[in-house]
């Protein structure tokens, strides 16, 4: 068995890896570039994306982030998806109301938690990880009595850290090589222990009861931890949640009856005017009324703003300063700090201090702290260790063993 990392061997994000066995070959991920956009340059030089090559078996989605799965749409060629079936879900509602970026899932093999999957000379095991995207996995790869293990993004301090302790103590065999994330690595973080989400619940609990007015959380729609974390809060504080209608969609599509939804209590939906644009454009009328019932409405605002919690994102601002619920509002920022300092949001900072409004914050990350990348190292037992999806590479040695660092482009054996 061969492999090449088209991207992410000294990068985050655009994860793209090959594999070849017997003139046969599938793709692990095949991801957007954090620092470009979906096109034609951003697309690795893999034969059957563009053109009709029956030796590519099949693309392995380990989990729904568009750095992983986002060049999708550049495949012309009718070739199974291997993927979760709630990441597959996530990814089609996305698409639902933002198909020119998003990639639409049709023929896919499903992945279950290490129920192996044989394709050519390939047999393919998934291990379901905690990771803040829903239906993530790891995935490992046995071909001509090789066994290659893609540890794909993964953390043990989620909603779902027993997955991380379940592997751990229960690892999969003997594996030759193992590529694994190192998102966090830098010199300056080796000691740094990541807050859980039931610390983050603890939090924003604690900042909801000091906020008089509206709170407005920004964080991901399609991270299903946290938006379980802040409903637990606001049931904690008598707080109304509201989320918009690409959020109760995503969460209706997943189709998990444990996952907050439209009609549970103190959960309802806002239709924020660029949505509201997609659905007369696209003529989503039907859709739009599954939803009605939980809807709360603009002139609603301003009644409920004291007492509720209102996921958001910038491009929701016009939409809030219309209805006059800003009085006392506070904004929760939930994403990586490092999305504030992009220059193309200049102007939301204007707007939270022309209408002064304190922003705190309560997040962690997606992704292992060293100490945990450690334990995940020493669990797997791996003959060697490739770096993959991290800026740091060369920092690999000093934390792990037998690390191998290969080169995007280069071909190499297992």
């Amino acid at each position: 068995m061969k492999a090449c990392i088209h991207r992410g061997s000294k990068e985050i994000g655009g994860t793209c890896i090959e594999l070849e066995s017997q003139g046969q070959r599938i793709i692990l991920d095949i991801g957007c570039p954090l620092d470009c956009t979906i096109n034609e340059s951003a697309i690795p030089e893999i034969s059957g994306i563009h053109n009709n090559d029956k030796s590519l078996l099949g693309i392995i989605v380990s989990h729904p982030h568009l750095d992983h799965y986002g060049l999708l749409n550049a495949v012309t060629q009718d070739i199974p998806i291997l993927i979760g079936d709630g990441a597959k879900k996530i990814i089609n509602a996305a698409n639902f109301f933002f198909p020119i970026n998003n990639p639409k899932v049709n023929d896919s093999i499903k992945l279950e938690d290490r129920k192996a999957i044989s394709l050519g000379p390939f047999i393919i095991t998934p291990y379901l990880v905690d990771h803040s995207a829903y239906d993530a996995y790891a995935i490992q790869i046995e071909a001509d009595g090789k066994n290659l293990f893609y540890s794909g993004d993964f953390r043990g301090h989620g909603r779902k850290r027993k997955l991380f302790d379940s592997l751990v103590t229960h690892p999969p065999g003997k594996i030759d090589t193992m590529l694994m994330e190192g998102t966090t690595l830098s010199r300056d973080n080796d000691k740094i222990k990541f807050p859980s989400e039931d610390d983050l619940e603890h939090k924003f609990v604690h900042l909801i009861r000091e906020i008089e007015g509206l709170v407005l959380m920004w964080g991901s729609a399609q991270n299903i931890d946290r938006l379980v974390t802040v409903y637990k809060a606001c049931r904690k504080t008598n707080r109304l949640l509201i989320i918009d209608m690409y959020t109760a969609s995503i969460l209706k599509a997943i189709g998990n009856q444990n996952l907050p939804q439209p009609g549970w209590k103190q959960l309802k939906f806002f239709l924020p005017w660029h949505q509201k644009k997609i659905i007369k454009d696209r003529k989503l009328f039907d859709f739009a009324k599954t939803f009605s019932s939980h809807r709360i409405y603009p002139e609603q605002l301003k009644t409920v703003s004291k007492r509720a919690v209102m996921l958001f994102r910038p491009s929701m601002a016009k939409d809030l300063e219309k209805t006059s619920c800003l009085k006392n509002t506070s904004l929760i920022y939930s994403l990586w700090p490092g999305y504030l300092k992009e220059k193309k949001l200049n102007w939301f900072h204007d707007w939270l201090s022309k209408n002064k409004i304190p922003l705190k914050h309560c997040h962690t990350s997606g992704h292992a702290p060293i100490f945990d990348l450690q334990r995940f190292a020493n669990a797997i037992k791996a003959d060697r260790l490739v770096p993959i999806h991290s800026f740091e590479p060369n920092l690999y040695p000093e934390y792990f063993e037998n690390v191998e660092i290969q080169n995007d482009g280069e071909w190499w054996i297992i």
